[in-house]
């Protein structure tokens, strides 16, 4: 039974490892096709999807303190807890927020950093502007999915779809900037 039980999640890797290497590949033709030929645009419509990101943050941060103040006042947390986060560990849909907000600080990071290159050179276009929205989608989803009911395949889904969507705009970028042309 065990040996089915393991077979079974390495198929299911698998076949979560083929779509995901198949939404990349789509999103870099997507990328090489239109990027040569898309029109330059102005600055705001990529401070959009930024300013969206970080109105997810400031969301997450608001969820989190109502999850750990509910969770303190009925007694689910002790102050202890909250004094040196190593004792009286709450129940963990309390600090679901938390690391939910942690997540919002790390691979974001990689965004905001391209997309402040991308407004100080001006060299990004309406490909660059639509994968920007794509990754902070994906960041939605997968708050939504972390907070809400954490089912971890789909949360891996959600943040493997906003990396490599993080990955073709780094390299859209880089090719654009560098000279580069990786074909």
């Amino acid at each position: 039974m065990r040996t089915d039980t393991f077979s079974a999640r390495l198929r299911g890797v698998g076949v979560l490892a083929v779509l995901l290497a198949a939404f990349a590949a789509v999103l870099m033709v997507v990328v090489r096709t239109t990027s040569r030929s898309a029109p330059v645009v102005q600055s705001a419509a990529l401070i959009q999807p930024v300013v969206a990101l970080v109105i997810l943050t400031a969301i997450v941060i608001l969820i989190m303190v109502v999850f750990r103040n509910f969770a303190f006042v009925r007694g689910a947390a002790s102050g202890r807890y909250f004094k040196t986060f190593t004792t009286d560990k709450p129940d963990e849909w309390v600090e679901r927020p938390t690391r939910t907000y942690m997540n919002l600080l790390e691979l974001p990071v990689l965004f905001y950093v391209v997309c402040l290159l991308m407004l100080t050179t001006g060299k990004f276009d309406a490909v660059q502007v639509s994968l920007a929205y794509v990754f902070v989608i994906t960041r939605y989803v997968h708050a939504f999915i972390y907070i809400g009911f954490n089912h971890v395949p789909l949360r891996f889904v959600a943040f493997m779809t906003g990396v490599l969507t993080l990955v073709v705009i780094w390299t859209s970028f880089a090719e654009q900037n560098l000279n580069w042309h990786l074909t």
